[in-house]
């Protein structure tokens, strides 16, 4: 089938107010990057002259400010899941401009697939190469497209001359069955293969092809600091006395680690570790130091949903494909977050918290429990189902005005049955196996800063019996003390008595 070329500018006048389009990628890489400004463009002239223009936006997870950033200031958006990253659109969410509905990522797909969110007018996808028979070779993230380009009525390719066609055998491009006819998931190990190199698709709802040429433009992540290089020690310290007392198998197991300072850090120590042998990586998103780790031979095989990787460190994958092409496949988020998988391989899942309070409960996307941050991400298909659920963060920030252990969090994302272990720079808490007032002496004494432990062991005493012993009249102090005198360490429990 022969294609039709067309601008980018082309293509956004076809796309009308209250269209719902589904994209491809997952975080920046693999997202649509030019049509979207268009779209952006014509919203404000639209706008200017009176009309309405507002589009929903399904996806991935997050992309970047070519998608997200310029439709959130353009005002463009009226529907938007299941993640997102830009601080644009994050001020139109919480002043409810945008209608944002954060989902795990697992779900997405197949929900949309059950038709829980309408129909999909348009996919854009982000593409290394398109065959005259509807063959595509994806870019460096994968996310939801096979389910948005299966439901779209028309689609729209951005041929992005950035992307090598060697590319063509790092994807591995499954959708399940709806039930009641899904069947297991065939993945035993992070390297099985179970679906196409290709994204396949009918050739007749190509509507344009956009021919493009840029990098991802992912902004190098900056060195860990000293808190961040606290808590990765940390993290790989429990990982090696867990291994070592054979709590983790001698083979060890894959690990899934979220996006962030954090994240490299613990993996940058997990490569000096002369204890732990290599390991595998089964995860959403690999970085940066997951590429150095190959190279050393300290990570042998990842699988993943993205190749989050920096412009430069991108460019370097490209020259160097041959060797990184047998240890890295990409899949779609259904899969890569996959429940059923998770808990098979027996993933040690390390995701990061904006708070936990002091029985184990987690707050991942909600700052004070009100401003959504970014969304719960993977973390929840991670932590639910993983052979250890890890979570980390600062003991404090903002100088210490916040402490991030707190009495009760503002906002529960993880409950206290799926969080196994709380790391940071302070120290480490293992919460296997501890009734609820055990696990708040471990979190008091091993997690939160010194300024703010005498508070939480008044919090504690002040608990009115049963077996998780809050105070409901006070489980908010230290949030109410900041929004009042911006210091939580100003609490007084005394008021609540």
């Amino acid at each position: 089938m022969a294609y039709n070329y067309i601008t980018a500018q082309e293509a956004a006048e076809m796309i009308k107010d209250g269209d719902t389009l589904g994209m491809s990628g997952f975080t920046a890489p693999g997202a649509p990057k030019f049509i979207s400004e268009h779209i952006a463009a014509k919203a404000e002239r639209e706008h200017a002259e009176g009309r309405p223009f507002k589009i929903n936006i399904f996806t991935g997870a997050s992309t970047s400010d070519h998608l997200d950033g310029v439709l959130a200031r353009a005002n463009a958006i009226n529907m938007r899941a299941p993640y997102q990253n830009i601080p644009d659109l994050r001020k139109r969410i919480n002043c409810h401009d945008v209608h944002y509905f954060d989902r795990h990522l697992s779900d997405m797909a197949q929900e949309t697939r059950y038709g829980f969110y309408g129909k999909i007018d348009y996919a854009i996808i982000e593409a290394a190469d398109i065959t005259p028979d509807g063959e595509i070779i994806l870019g460096c993230g994968v996310g939801n497209v096979p389910t948005f380009a299966h439901m779209a009525d028309k689609i729209f390719i951005e041929l992005n001359a950035k992307l090598p066609h060697t590319l063509l055998g790092m994807h591995d491009v499954y959708m399940p069955a709806d039930p009641p006819y899904r069947r297991e998931i065939g993945i035993y190990k992070p390297s099985d293969r179970i679906g196409s190199p290709v994204l396949k698709i009918d050739p007749s709802k190509v509507v344009g092809i956009v021919r493009t040429d840029s990098y991802d433009c992912v902004k190098p992540f900056t060195e860990p600091d000293d808190i961040s290089k606290q808590i990765g020690s940390n993290v790989v310290r429990f990982l090696i006395n867990e291994y070592k007392r054979g709590g983790i198998p001698k083979e060890f197991l894959p690990l899934q680690s979220g996006v962030g300072n954090v994240a490299n850090a613990v993996l940058y120590d997990l490569g000096e570790s002369t204890v732990l042998p290599t390991f595998q990586m089964y995860t959403e998103v690999i970085q940066d130091a997951v590429l150095e780790l190959m190279k050393k031979g300290k990570c042998t095989f990842a699988s993943t949903c993205s190749m989050t990787f920096s412009d430069k460190v991108e460019e370097e994958l490209f020259g160097n494909i041959d060797f990184f092409h047998d240890k890295i496949l990409m899949r779609p988020a259904e899969i890569s977050n996959n429940p059923e998988v998770i808990r098979r391989l027996g993933v040690i899942a390390m995701n990061t918290a904006l708070e936990a309070d002091i029985f184990g409960g987690v707050n991942s996307t909600h700052v004070l429990g009100t401003k959504m941050m970014n969304g719960i991400g993977g973390s929840g298909d991670f932590t639910r189902n993983a052979y250890i659920s890890i979570f980390s963060c600062p003991s404090v920030t903002k100088g210490g005005l916040i402490s991030n252990i707190v009495p009760m969090v503002a906002h529960a994302d993880h409950s206290e049955h799926s969080v196994d272990v709380i790391v940071t720079d302070q120290g480490i808490a293992d919460l296997r196996h501890l009734d609820p007032v055990q696990r708040a002496y471990e979190i008091i004494n091993n997690c939160a800063h010194p300024d703010y432990r005498p508070l939480l062991l008044d919090y504690l005493k002040m608990g009115k019996g049963g077996q998780t012993p809050h105070s409901l009249a006070a489980a908010f102090a230290f949030h109410n003390a900041f929004n009042e005198t911006g210091d939580m360490r100003n609490a007084d429990f005394g008021k609540y008595c």
